[in-house]
């Protein structure tokens, strides 16, 4: 059992879910896609998205890319750039937590393609990302049937107990307030990269919710400017 596995192959489940190319316009991967559109076609996203991750000073670049990719299970690599995506996404958004000061951010990006089992406080570092992710996304009140049944398939390769975490959450109702007496105060810019991972950018309801979360975290202008831009989007999103 590894929540940290769990954390990378819920973000794949999100790209799976919500399509490529919404998810490109979403948090997980916008700025990844505004960086490519000179790359031209798709052909080749591994690497690109790899180059991208290595420019942008992410931990381990397009290397621990392809190993995170490597570690998931058969339904999840199976997603193709999806795949690809969802774990570039959680790497971009862990990249810039770490970049605005984070040790649990540099931390769970340094375990993402390692082959040595996380300890009990990485562990619960992960559940709290994955918690993060998964109340950002319903921030709207919307992962319909079909996202479901498509987030499901994914996570198809996990344990109970993984598999019980992430629907656990999917049922819990959205309370930024839980979520901010929860995190502590070194874990606060990643809970709110990882939120931003997993958000639209163009919805004004889930720009608002991460208004509000960076209220309830403390989280200041200039910390959140530092994160947009590490995750290559526009510094106030609308």
């Amino acid at each position: 059992m590894s929540f940290v596995r769990t954390m990378a192959t819920l973000a794949v489940g999100f790209a799976a879910a919500r399509g490529l190319d919404r998810f490109q316009k979403m948090g997980g991967g916008a700025g990844l896609a505004r960086a490519m559109q000179s790359a031209g076609s798709r052909a080749g996203i591994g690497s690109q998205v790899g180059a991208l991750l290595e420019r942008m000073q992410v931990i381990g670049g397009g290397a621990a890319l392809k190993d995170n990719v490597g570690w998931l299970g058969p339904r999840a690599q199976a997603t193709g750039d999806s795949a690809v995506m969802g774990v570039a996404g959680l790497m971009s958004a862990l990249g810039a937590a770490t970049w605005a000061g984070s040790g649990n951010a540099r931390d769970l990006l340094g375990a993402l393609g390692s082959g040595t089992p996380p300890g009990e406080t990485m562990e619960r570092n992960a559940r709290l990302m994955i918690r993060a992710m998964v109340q950002a996304a319903k921030a709207d009140g919307e992962i319909d049937a079909g996202e479901r049944a498509r987030l499901a398939e994914v996570l198809g390769d996990l344990s109970g107990d993984e598999r019980a975490l992430v629907e656990d959450e999917i049922a819990r109702p959205v309370d930024i307030e839980a979520l901010a007496a929860e995190t502590g105060s070194y874990q606060r810019t990643a809970v709110y990269a990882a939120s931003v991972m997993a958000i639209d950018i163009d919805s004004p309801a889930e720009v608002a919710y991460l208004d509000r979360l960076a209220e309830a975290l403390h989280i200041g202008q200039a910390a959140r400017t530092r994160i947009h831009q590490a995750m290559r989007l526009p510094q106030q999103l609308s």
